[in-house]
């Protein structure tokens, strides 16, 4: 005799005849019928873990000055930690990726979790600066998992017509937890050293671990996997690869697809530039931001830390603006397109890019007025103010254009997309804390950062482009799209 599982709908209980999908729209085990409460506390949990994940790229920055006067190295070279932290960032995905396929993605984040904070302690106690350096190294690249697990879970959670609002939180939290690092930073090391700031993310790391135990598994194949085991029946077809096979498998889809993508795709390759730059000037101001400040100001350390608020209120209030977009010019344009086209004719995934359009030119603004009035003879709340701006500008471009582009590939190509993205946001992060601090002394504060605006200017007219030009491109592609 069959045995059953009970849906969520008041219906009687339903035959297991095989595991390949969902038992239909309220299968209580996919993860969007998990109740509220449950899809609330597991969203915010692995948030949490993606806030610390980047939060522990950023903290460190407060403590070169302690490295370089500790070990005795340069300027650079101690800069370097925080640049190999966000490369291990990039490389990351490519260890936690084929996990996630053969053991689940709760279960990658539980593994690599335990050995962020090993390799977070490993950098605490190093006793110079090339141990320094591996540690941050691997700390990055085991902390990277709970970056790009946490897109992908509040997919999992989140129907396609919402995905706008829960995603313009996602991309805030962790550029939120890299603005909020240098802040926490600063007084950490203000009382007690720059090893502190790693003692700091492992008391965050735990605080974020032991939510992550009660929430559940939401990838789609593992659970159906899962299911047929227990009951004995069919599962989803999967593919049982030779190792060899496997290797090749993984290593193009995750590693060759996305470069290729990067350089054949005009969609990629667009889209990857400008977030990439928006999240190296993230990674700029975390270095640059403190000079400016102490060098035109006389602010000291805990100022200078104090000076990263703009910064944070910028992050935190981003959300705002884009589901406030979603709400009353999407939402309302997607259901009259849905009245109009009853046949299931794709709506075109350029509709995603109206926050972007409305700040992809007040960001450059934004950062020439942080350019020319950061000076004595101007209060400083005011360049706090423009920074606060343009950090929201910036994820607001930021945020529609990586929908923009996880839209128009779907769900074959989407993975592959965003991998590229992720690699080139953090190979971006990883370069520009490099060479920051010649560029602002070299140049000084207005034309360093009128240089950057000038770059953004160039490359706001990108998401128009889109807009306009969206669905030719699509037609043009090499790969499945949404059309």
């Amino acid at each position: 005799m069959p045995q059953t599982i009970s849906i969520r709908d008041g219906s009687a209980p339903v035959p297991v005849l095989h595991a390949r999908d969902w038992e239909g729209p309220n299968d209580p085990e996919n993860p969007r019928n998990f109740t509220l409460k449950r899809r609330t506390f597991s969203t915010i949990s692995i948030i949490f873990l993606a806030f610390v994940s980047t939060f522990g790229a950023s903290v460190y920055s407060a403590g070169i000055k302690g490295v370089i006067e500790e070990y005795g190295v340069s300027e650079e070279l101690a800069i370097l930690p925080l640049s190999l932290y966000t490369l291990g960032l990039a490389l990351g995905p490519l260890i936690g990726a084929p996990l996630c396929e053969t053991i689940g993605r709760k279960s990658v984040t539980l593994v690599t979790t335990p050995l962020f904070a090993v390799f977070t302690l490993g950098s605490g106690f190093s006793p110079n600066i090339t141990s320094l350096n591996i540690c941050r190294f691997f700390a990055g690249l085991f902390a990277a998992p709970a970056v790009s697990n946490a897109s992908a879970t509040i997919i999992d959670y989140t129907a396609g017509r919402y995905r706008a609002i829960t995603m313009a939180f996602y991309y805030s939290i962790p550029q939120l937890g890299a603005v909020v690092g240098p802040l926490v930073g600063g007084f950490a090391v203000n009382g007690r050293g720059w090893r502190w700031t790693q003692w700091t993310i492992l008391f965050f790391a735990v605080a974020a671990y032991v939510p992550l135990i009660f929430t559940r598994e939401t990838y789609k194949k593992i659970i159906l996997q899962r299911r047929a085991k227990k009951f004995n029946v069919e599962g989803p077809p999967h593919d049982n690869l030779p190792p060899l096979d496997f290797v090749r498998h993984f290593l193009r889809t995750q590693l060759i697809r996305p470069l290729h993508m990067l350089v054949t795709e005009p969609i990629v390759t667009l889209v990857c530039t400008y977030s990439g730059f928006l999240f190296g000037l993230l990674y700029l101001f975390i270095v640059a931001s403190p000079w400016v400040y102490e060098h035109y100001y006389a602010f000291g350390i805990t100022g200078q830390s104090l000076s990263f608020l703009g910064l944070v209120g910028g992050t935190a209030l981003a959300p705002i603006p884009l589901v406030i977009i979603d709400h009353y010019i999407y939402q309302p344009r997607l259901k009259r397109f849905r009245h109009q086209h009853p046949s299931g004719e794709p709506f075109g995934s350029e509709h995603r890019l109206y926050g972007a359009m409305v700040a992809s030119f007040l960001q450059p603004a934004a950062l020439l007025g942080f350019a020319w009035t950061a000076r004595p003879t101007i209060h400083w709340m005011v360049p706090i103010m423009f920074q606060c701006l343009a950090m929201t500008a910036s994820i607001m471009v930021y945020a529609p254009v990586n929908l923009f582009m996880m839209d128009t590939y779907g769900s074959l190509y989407g993975a592959s997309a965003a991998g590229a993205g992720m690699m080139s946001r953090y190979a971006f992060s990883a370069c520009f804390p490099l060479f920051a601090l010649q560029l602002y002394r070299t140049l000084g504060v207005g034309w360093a950062t009128s240089v950057l605006a000038f770059c953004s200017l160039g490359m706001a007219p990108i998401p128009f482009l889109f807009y306009r030009c969206g669905k030719r491109l699509r037609g043009k592609t090499k790969y499945e799209t949404s059309d």
